[in-house]
């Protein structure tokens, strides 16, 4: 099998001295997307965080490798110009700057000096995307996330994913507070990043997004781990049953004062 674009190997993370990501292990290879899903307060967000390189969480034990490279010794910026992407639950908001001129940055400090994209292609490209996730022209001039919608910040993440074309997404809880039809158009702009080229880590709390999303694989993470891994199916049996069934059946008991920051 080939070289995992992303090597997780008994990774512990904390928050101010508190244990949260305790011994968690994933391997992800090129055109997988995986979904990981699990109650609050289990260690999901700060997982995404941490690979992330948010300096609020320390790496206290544990090897991560990112194409190869020992990502713990990447800075945040040399992380994202690597090809890796974050989609947070709470985007920021950043007045005076707009989505396009965000983009255009963003694509350009990925390309590296001397090798910008060109003025018309990058408009080319942004017109198709925009178009394909049903954003109006307008938010090409909006000012980054600000005053939009839980639903436009969202939709504004997958048009960033779509533009930046990285090797590696990290979607945190990105259907959160989504109707329907915004999930599909979510959905529909993940799937059409599906190649060889794009793998995908989905964290999710509800298997509604993985109706139109399908994952290679789906893992169960509690009390900072994953517990148990399998197919889609597994998704739908989370659906049907909750979590405390698989509780039940792992013989987890709850941890009491466990709580999740969000970054």
């Amino acid at each position: 099998m080939s070289q995992p674009v992303l090597k997780i190997e008994n990774l512990h993370v904390a928050i101010e001295g508190k244990e949260i990501v305790k011994g968690f292990d994933l391997e992800i290879h090129g055109g997988e997307i995986h979904a990981i899903m699990g109650p609050n307060g289990t260690g999901k967000s700060t997982l995404a965080s941490a690979l992330m390189g948010h300096p609020k969480y320390e790496i206290t034990e544990g090897k991560v490798t990112f194409l190869g490279q020992d990502l713990l010794e990447m800075e945040v910026d040399e992380r994202a110009r690597a090809g890796m992407f974050l989609a947070m639950q709470y985007p920021s908001e950043i007045a005076g700057v707009t989505n396009s001129d965000f983009l255009r940055t963003a694509i350009n400090a990925r390309r590296g000096e001397g090798n910008e994209i060109p003025l018309m292609k990058f408009i080319k490209k942004l017109d198709e995307k925009m178009a394909l996730l049903d954003m109006g022209e307008e938010f090409a001039t909006r000012y980054l996330n600000e005053g939009f919608s839980g639903g436009e910040k969202k939709r504004n993440e997958i048009l960033q994913l779509m533009m930046l074309e990285p090797k590696l997404a990290i979607l945190d809880e990105i259907d959160s507070g989504l109707d329907i039809d915004a999930l599909k158009v979510v959905a529909k702009g993940v799937n059409a990043m599906r190649s060889p080229e794009f793998s995908c880590l989905i964290i999710t709390h509800y298997q509604r997004l993985l109706n139109y999303i399908t994952p290679d694989k789906v893992h169960v993470m509690m009390q900072g781990r994953i517990v148990k891994s399998g197919g889609p199916e597994l998704a739908e049996r989370l659906e049907a049953e909750g979590y405390d069934g698989l509780k039940k059946e792992l013989g987890i008991e709850e941890e009491e004062g466990t709580v999740e920051q969000e970054a």
